[in-house]
């Protein structure tokens, strides 16, 4: 054998040897590349081409395909058109809203949901996605920072509504409930107007005032610090959105469960707007239910099951069955999930691909595990790097700041090091963010990062690439923690907290939990003079101004906060001491939800919570 036949032969086992992801790395910039194409293809597109276009490419290909099944209904993709259309008509019909106006939608996962979204996009107009756990005055603060002529709402979060109700009288907004009659003054039925409407299409001139950088919707993120903010998402961003699912390999013949909640960037961008671009079919849930699951995978054929770190664990932990592995769900799509819980769902459930991916609502660069490294968010390499700069940079936890040089400039993190993530702000990776916030939008900045005049989104993530050029998320920095796939704000919380009656400092923060993703709320906090530390009274301050997932589980009560020089709380060290009655000297106390109070967390109380035998 020649020597030339003979290299040629070993070439790709010396490859693979020096290169093991080479032909995965390969594809994946071929996938970038269709992409890219594909997208300045349709930016160029005249008249503009948006995700609504897309929607009626899909009707005409596919009219009586299921666009979404919700329980025993189905709806085919001219029913949501027809559907969509009648919204669109019924809001029009209105003297006090025009083509253009910006609407709030306050609703869970339901087919109305889709309808009024579309019909809303028809209109040309913004959307803001209410979670609509929220209440009182962090519903009020959402609602002010979109500024809405027309607020939707479902019929169950009628009296999460009226409780608003005179202070939307007095901002001019329309209230509609979406149920036959309300017998409320001040709030209108809407679901009848939508049933008499004409399904007839709307006109696209409605829809000519709206450019690439026009927003297209208002998506609710906490950040670290203050209420909720909402980062606008606009038309060109959204039409990225419609990437997600085929370049995960997802077509039109997959069946999608989407579960998570459709206010969520993960609900909506992957589940609702990924499966208008690749024509599937949605299996759309209230909510996720673990017992549930896998049953309505086998009754639905779904292919493709989106997740969150909990939805994972979830699973893991219900009881095993035989037919665990009788299913014909092939991809997973999501983010979030430790590593051992990432192996014990394979080994039960099967040869699923898992494709973890690292992104915000109002971030500028993303990464995705496109070779399925199990813990790994995502692969970085160089044609990712030209196209979205980012680096990781040195990061004082003590200080809650990005470590500097003396030239003032940020130090980057060694390989194999934990470092800040920050991304450069540029034409083709903007920033565009929070409305009626620059405040907050300004904080996100981060300027002289690497040379002076620069400027870097600061993304408030620690990372860590390995030698193999694999990310990891280590964790959150400042004052927000993750919980049940949701991010508190601990200043949201602790605001909360200091204007009930008995308490006067708060310092909240998250802890982690033994076999929990995340970390769990948890706040420190002193009691006012004269005063003592009612337990049924926080319990239902907590309960009525707070969202589950927002809600300190724990309390310690201190003598003082403790504070920085600068006067910043100290978390650094709570952190590490946690909720163990063996290691805190001070009261702790736990949110009991069948006592309906506050109860002392004894070491009974705690080994119960570590052995998973008290539910959090």
């Amino acid at each position: 054998m020649l020597p030339v036949q003979i290299l040629l032969l070993t070439l790709p086992f010396a490859l693979r040897a020096i290169c093991p992801y080479l032909w995965m790395d390969i594809l994946y910039f071929w996938d970038l590349l269709r992409i890219l194409v594909k997208f300045v293809s349709r930016r160029r597109r005249r008249p503009l081409f948006f995700v609504l276009d897309r929607f009626f490419e899909q009707t005409a290909a596919f009219p009586h395909k299921p666009f979404v099944v919700f329980g025993h209904e189905s709806y085919s993709f001219a029913e949501a058109d027809k559907r969509s259309n009648k919204v669109a008509n019924a809001l029009l019909a209105r003297p006090e809203f025009k083509a253009g106006d910006t609407a709030a939608l306050f609703m869970g996962n339901h087919p109305a949901f889709l309808f009024t979204w579309l019909g809303l996009a028809k209109c040309g107009s913004p959307v803001a996605l209410l979670n609509h756990n929220i209440r009182s005055k962090s519903l009020l603060h959402c609602l002010g920072c979109c500024r809405p002529k027309v607020l939707i709402a479902a019929s169950e979060l009628k009296e999460a509504v009226e409780d608003i109700l005179p202070s939307l009288r007095e901002q001019g907004v329309t209230v509609l409930l979406m149920t036959q009659q309300c017998d409320t003054p001040g709030i209108e039925s809407f679901a009848d107007k939508v049933d008499e409407a004409s399904d007839a299409p709307l006109p696209r001139s409605l829809r000519s005032h709206i450019t690439t950088e026009s927003p297209a919707v208002y998506i609710y993120t906490s950040g670290t610090t203050g209420l909720p903010k909402a980062a606008m998402v606009n038309q060109n961003r959204l039409l990225t959105a419609l990437t997600v699912l085929c370049s995960n390999g997802v077509s039109s013949s997959d069946v999608i469960y989407l579960n998570l909640p459709l206010y969520h960037t993960a609900g909506f961008f992957i589940g609702f707007i990924g499966s208008i671009e690749t024509g599937s079919t949605i299996i759309l849930k209230r909510k996720f239910s673990a017992s549930q699951f896998w049953d309505d995978c086998r009754k639905y054929n779904v292919t493709v099951i989106q997740y969150i770190g909990e939805v994972m664990r979830y699973l893991c932990s219900t009881p095993k069955r035989e037919n665990d592995k009788d299913h014909k769900v092939r991809l997973a799509i999501g983010n979030g999930v430790r590593a051992d819980i990432w192996r014990e769902f394979l080994s039960r459930f099967g040869n699923i691909q898992v494709r973890e991916f690292y992104a915000s609502t109002e971030g500028n660069v993303g990464f995705l595990n496109y070779v399925g490294k199990i813990g790994a968010i995502g692969r970085v390499n160089f044609l990712h790097w030209k196209l979205f700069p980012y680096t990781l940079v040195k990061y004082d936890t003590e200080r809650d700041e990005p470590v500097r040089d003396s030239n003032g400039l940020c130090v980057e993190a060694p390989k194999g090091e934990t470092g800040l993530l920050v991304s450069k702000i540029t034409h083709i990776a903007p920033f565009v963010g929070y409305a009626q916030n620059e405040e907050q939008t300004e904080k996100k900045r981060l300027r002289d990062v690497l040379k002076k005049g620069d400027l870097y989104f600061n993304s408030g993530d620690l990372m860590r690439i390995d030698k193999d050029n694999f990310i990891y998320f280590q964790d959150r920095v400042g004052d927000t923690f993750r919980w049940k796939g949701e991010n508190v704000a601990t200043t949201e919380v602790s605001d909360i907290l200091t204007i009930s009656d008995c308490l006067d400092e708060a310092n909240v923060y998250g802890v982690k939990v033994p076999g929990h993703e995340g970390r769990i709320g948890m706040a420190a906090v002193t009691v006012k003079d004269g005063s003592h530390f009612d337990r049924s009274k926080t319990y239902s301050h907590v309960v009525n101004y707070l969202p589950s997932y927002a809600r300190p589980r724990f309390i310690r009560i201190q003598k003082a906060v403790e504070v920085t020089g600068t006067f910043k709380q100290k978390k650094v060290k709570l952190v590490e001491e946690g909720f163990d009655p063996g290691c805190v000297q001070d009261p702790l106390y736990f949110l009991d939800d069948n006592e309906k109070q506050y109860i002392p967390l004894t070491p009974q109380v705690y080994f119960s919570i570590i052995s998973g035998e008290i539910k959090l």
